[in-house]
């Protein structure tokens, strides 16, 4: 199954901040934006599978990350330009906001 990943132009404010709304998420995009790409299983070690792709589908869907194979893992990387073109600014705040 290919995930779902929305174009730029479907990228919707309501479902970015609902993804960026749950604190796991939000400290996920914070380590994407501190650090670049990463391994899915590299991110939040002490969190069960199940719940890790229930958080990486909630960022997917709602076109905050991409999620691309890379031989037996997946990388997440930030569409920061993506969601930069479609509500300026916006990320950089929310991130500035929530601390370091």
């Amino acid at each position: 199954m290919l995930p779902h990943h929305p174009h730029r132009d479907q990228i919707m404010l309501e479902n970015v901040l609902s993804a960026l709304s749950n604190p796991t998420r939000l400290a996920v995009v914070k380590e994407l934006a501190r650090t670049g790409p990463r391994s899915c299983g590299s991110l939040l070690p002490d969190i069960s599978k199940s719940t890790l792709t229930h958080h990486w589908r909630a960022l997917r869907d709602a076109g905050v990350v991409w999620q691309q194979p890379s031989g037996r893992e997946n990388i997440l990387t930030l569409r920061h330009e993506d969601l930069d073109a479609r509500f300026p600014g916006l990320l950089d705040k929310i991130i500035e906001v929530a601390g370091s």
